[in-house]
């Protein structure tokens, strides 16, 4: 009895760390984010590694592949955008280098940095979390980083940022519905334009002031989605049905061939 009791509470378990999300991200767009994420790290390796030795580099590269991720995977995420980026990872920098330098012990120092940083970011509406990364590097990164003084904030970081934010805008060019930036994807402006939506700018920034947290989805996509939903929502059931149906009849070929 006990058995089947832990038994079950194991399978809750499962059932909720393995629960699956609404991502229906086609594999197409899978695996060009790896390809991106891949090409990205690539440059930065160069760039690092003709400053800092290996170790040095990869201290640097743990918070640039954390952008990497954003900038190739959810290139229209609030927190993928230029300002958040570069704002975010040279912020994060500055205040790092200026916390090593003027608090002695470094675990003070690192935590300083990293809390700093995330109010700043804040502030300054730059938020983007490997920025946090790229403050304690420069606390903890060992003496090749340290001896950089503030030339860290510029070399390898504003490099390494030029790199990757290069090949996100060149890599996501050819495709209309993710360009990077956001604001080069003119194909969701004109859906959102087209579609009318009931909501407007002001009541979702009223709502987004309401919630009191951060989301990192812009208010765009949030109209674009309101949008979608509505026009869903005006088909009759027997057109839902039907899409119901043909959704599920294309999610084998999904799985199979990698397209939506």
């Amino acid at each position: 009895m006990k058995t089947q009791t832990l038994l079950r509470q194991l399978g809750s378990l499962a059932r909720l760390l393995l629960r699956t999300d609404a991502n229906r991200a086609s594999h197409g767009e899978r695996w060009l984010s790896a390809i991106g994420g891949f090409i990205g790290i690539a440059g930065l390796l160069w760039i690092s590694g003709s400053v800092l030795d290996l170790e040095g580099a990869a201290m640097v590269l743990g918070s640039m592949g954390a952008t990497a991720v954003l900038l190739f995977a959810v290139p229209h995420g609030a927190l993928s955008q230029p300002w958040a980026v570069v704002g975010g990872h040279l912020l994060s920098a500055l205040i790092g280098v200026s916390c090593a330098r003027l608090i002695g012990p470094p675990e003070l120092a690192a935590a300083t940095a990293v809390a700093a940083s995330t109010a700043v970011m804040y502030y300054l509406h730059c938020i983007h979390p490997p920025g946090g990364a790229t403050a304690m590097v420069a606390v903890l990164g060992g003496d090749a980083i340290r001896e950089l003084g503030y030339s860290f904030v510029l070399v390898p970081v504003a490099a390494n940022l030029m790199i990757l934010m290069f090949i996100a805008v060149a890599l996501n060019w050819p495709f209309r519905h993710r360009r990077y930036p956001a604001i080069l994807s003119p194909a969701a402006d004109r859906k959102i334009s087209d579609s009318r939506p009931e909501l407007t700018h002001m009541d979702l920034s009223y709502a987004l002031a309401e919630i009191d947290s951060f989301i990192d989805v812009s208010e765009q996509d949030l109209l674009r989605l309101y949008s979608l939903a509505r026009q869903h929502q005006a088909k009759g059931p027997v057109a839902k049905e039907q899409q119901a149906a043909n959704d599920a009849e294309a999610s084998p070929r999904r799985r199979a061939g990698g397209n939506d």
